[in-house]
Order: structure tokens, then C-alpha cells, then sequence
């Protein structure tokens, strides 16, 4: 019997191959929204994956000065994407959800909503993209909410790699988190191969010292296309090295440069954190909904995938 995506992700001898995408455009009727989620799966059909990753799309402008690249539109609700995307590819998906736009109660009769009417079962909770602003509830306090309901979840967390380059803390927070309920982590998309080392790295001795084990992180990568995706990506605060940009945009492709770049970095990756005992996972996203960019992720993908599968196999003969 086939194992579910819960099992995979707490199954360390296992790999683990998600797809991230993001909920059409609010006002997109039931009719248009099932094209858009067939249109996907049809796109994805020739690979095998366990999973979708759903994102709930937040207008992020209050943690920057910077004018946001492309403009934000509002998405359907990512709960109702999920079951369609389930219920379509009779595959598990993972819903984020970002949790300050509720009170508490709000946000429990949401979790109940989740469950009983779109029957989803795995979730990813995102705090305020900024600490200003209207916040109604805090990530601990939604973590807290969510151990005390009556159903229960399979809980995962976002970790990023760019927050620990500059404050040195990140390994922490996953403990925190882990602590809190969560059972694996999502990365923010990697262009900064270094970055995601020294986390993992840390987050590892970390947990060691504690007598704790590391929860499986599934490391996020994304095909860029060129300036403008460059600049959401930088605006999202995906933190790109100067030679790595400069590398993507004077090449005649930046498209198939960006694709060898991320396979760079995940060679990099899996070779420097190669002694340390971690279980990784894979989640490709295409940022923007141009076709060659989405098609490019699903090449990165075969790609990338082909990569941990060969790391896997290595580490289980050794």
C-alpha cells in the first residue's frame, strides 16, 4: 500500500517531491477554476510527485519600502483550491495559511472549517510578513489554538535561510517550532546555497547538543526567467549573490541558467550537509504564471528530483 505524505515526511529512508503553487485570482468562478487546476495536473502528469503545496498568498508590502514588482491580487481561498487539487489528482496537498488576519476564534473556526468542509489534514502556518501592522494573531498564539482544538493536524512550519544569515537564530525557531507542534519545515526558495548550509548546519548541531532529532526540511527552488522575476524575487526577500544574478542575466538563456544554477546549489547542499543527519525534501514553484517559467520548473524538477534520488541511494548503500 502506498504510504501518505504524512508517512513519507516522517519516514527519514524516504524521499519526499512536492509542487507549490498558488490559488487562481478571487472571482475566478467554480468552472474556470476547475480548467486551471486540471490545466496544472495535465502539466504535471508525466512526473511523479507526492504532493501539492498550496500557498496563501499575503500582500507583503508592510515589510518593505520597495515597490512590489508585480502588482498583488487578492487569491480564491487556498482551503478550497486544496480539495479541488485533492480531490483531482487523488494526491495529499499541503495548505499554507497565514494566521494574523484572525482572532483566535476566528482562527479555530477556521481549523474546523478545514477539516470538516474541504477535509484537509496538512497545514503550514506563516506569521505577519512584518512585526507592524494589524496583527490579530500571533504565530505562537495560533500554534497554541491549533494544539488545543478538537481535530487534529499534520503541522509544518517555513524556515528561512536568509532570516539566519542575519540574525544567527533561525536553528532556534525550528526548535521553538518543533516544540510547538510542527513536524517539518519549508523552505523559502534557495539561491544563496551558503545560506541554507549554515542553517541546516546549525539547526543540526543544535538539536544534538539538545538530545533532540532534526525534523525533515524540504528545501524550496524556483526556475527565474530574468529581470522582473529577479526583482520579485529579491522583493520576496529570496536572497540572490551578486555573481549568481549577474550570472542569470548576462546569459543568452537566464531561464536554463537559473535551472543549472539551482542544480549547482543543490549538489552544494547535499554535499556539505552529507555527514549530518538530516532527512531533506524537495518543492518546486514556478513564481509567476508565465508559461515558459512553469514550464521550466517542471524540467528543474526532473532534474532536481533525479539529484536527491541519487544522494538518497548513495546514503542507504554507505
Amino acid at each position: 500500500m502506498a504510504l501518505s505524505l504524512q508517512e513519507k515526511i516522517q519516514d527519514p529512508k524516504q524521499g519526499v517531491y512536492l509542487i507549490g503553487t498558488t490559488p487562481p485570482k478571487i472571482g475566478t468562478d467554480r468552472a474556470q477554476l476547475e480548467t486551471i487546476a486540471s490545466k496544472l495536473l495535465g502539466r504535471l502528469h508525466e512526473i511523479e510527485y507526492d504532493g501539492v503545496v498550496i500557498y496563501d498568498i499575503q500582500d507583503e508590502s508592510s515589510r518593505t519600502q520597495a515597490p512590489r514588482p508585480f502588482p498583488f491580487k487578492n487569491t480564491v481561498d487556498p482551503c478550497e483550491y486544496s480539495q479541488l487539487i485533492k480531490t483531482l489528482s487523488h494526491l495529499d496537498v499541503i495548505t499554507y495559511k497565514s494566521v494574523a488576519q484572525r482572532d483566535a476564534s476566528e482562527f479555530k473556526n477556521w481549523l474546523t472549517n478545514s477539516k470538516d468542509k474541504f477535509d484537509l489534514n496538512n497545514l503550514v502556518l506563516v506569521g505577519s510578513p512584518s512585526s507592524t501592522g494589524n496583527i490579530k494573531l500571533s504565530l505562537p498564539d495560533a500554534y497554541k489554538a491549533l494544539s488545543e482544538h478538537q481535530e487534529s493536524f499534520f503541522l509544518g512550519g517555513v524556515t528561512i535561510a536568509e532570516r539566519h544569515a542575519n540574525k544567527k537564530n533561525e536553528q532556534q525557531r525550528l526548535i521553538e517550532k518543533t516544540a510547538q507542534g510542527c513536524k517539518f519545515f519549508i523552505s523559502q526558495a534557495v539561491y544563496n546555497a551558503q545560506a541554507t548550509i549554515d542553517l541546516i548546519t546549525s539547526y543540526v548541531r543544535t538539536c544534538k547538543q539538545q538530545g533532540i532529532t532534526p525534523q525533515r526540511i524540504i528545501l524550496t527552488f524556483t526556475p527565474c526567467g530574468g529581470q522582473k522575476t529577479l526583482e520579485f524575487m529579491e522583493w520576496l526577500g529570496i536572497s540572490v549573490p551578486e555573481a549568481t544574478k549577474w550570472r542569470m542575466l548576462d546569459s543568452a538563456s537566464p531561464l536554463s541558467e537559473s535551472i543549472r544554477i539551482c542544480r549547482e546549489n543543490l549538489d552544494l547542499i547535499l554535499q556539505s550537509c552529507a555527514h549530518l543527519d538530516i532527512p531533506l525534501g524537495l518543492n518546486i514553484e514556478s513564481l509567476t504564471n508565465r508559461k515558459e517559467e512553469i514550464d521550466a520548473s517542471i524540467n528543474l524538477y526532473r532534474l532536481l528530483k533525479a539529484t536527491m534520488e541519487l544522494n538518497l541511494a548513495e546514503k542507504q548503500i554507505a
